[in-house]
C-alpha cells in the first residue's frame, strides 16, 4: 500500500519556509534594482565613450569578470611565496607542505576549504614553472618540489 502525505498547515516548517521564500524575494528584487542600477550606470559611460569617438562601437567592450582572491595572500604572490619557504627548506616538499610553512610564516589561518584552495594554487603554480625556477623531485604523488640550481 503506497504511503500517501497528509498535508499539515500548522506544521512549523511550514512557517519556515513561508518566511525563507520571502527572504528570497526579497534578495531577487533587491539584486533585480542593483542589476538596474549598474545598467544605467554603463548607458552614461557608453555615452561618455561616444563623446570622445562617435564610431566607437560599445558592443564589443567584453564584460570583465573579477578575481575573488584567496584573501590570505595578493594576486600574483603565491609562487614568490611559495619559491621563498624552499630556499629556507632543507629539502624537497609538498605542495601541501609548502602551503602550511607559507601560511606559518605570515602567521595566517586557514580553514579546510581555503587550504585546498592554496595547496591548489600553489601547486598549479609550481607545474606551470617546472623547469623554469622549480623542478619537480622524483616520481611519486604527491609531487615534490625543489629549486633549480
Amino acid at each position: 500500500m503506497p504511503h500517501t502525505f497528509k498535508a499539515n498547515p500548522d506544521h512549523p516548517a511550514v512557517a519556515y519556509l513561508v518566511r525563507l521564500h520571502a527572504d528570497l524575494g526579497g534578495q531577487i528584487l533587491a539584486n533585480r534594482k542593483e542589476g538596474e542600477r549598474l545598467a544605467e550606470s554603463m548607458k552614461h559611460v557608453e555615452a561618455v565613450i561616444r563623446l570622445f569617438d562617435p564610431a566607437y562601437n560599445v558592443r564589443r567592450i567584453a564584460a570583465r569578470r573579477r578575481y575573488k582572491g584567496n584573501g590570505i595572500f595578493k594576486r600574483g604572490t603565491i609562487l614568490r611565496h611559495a619559491l621563498d619557504t624552499l630556499r629556507k627548506a632543507q629539502g624537497p616538499l609538498t605542495a601541501r607542505a609548502i602551503t602550511e610553512r607559507m601560511l606559518m610564516a605570515g602567521g595566517a589561518r586557514a580553514d579546510a576549504k581555503a587550504m585546498r584552495s592554496l595547496v591548489a594554487s600553489v601547486q598549479t603554480s609550481l607545474q606551470n614553472h617546472d623547469g623554469k625556477t622549480v623542478a619537480r623531485v622524483g616520481e611519486g604523488v604527491p609531487a615534490k618540489w625543489s629549486l633549480i640550481s
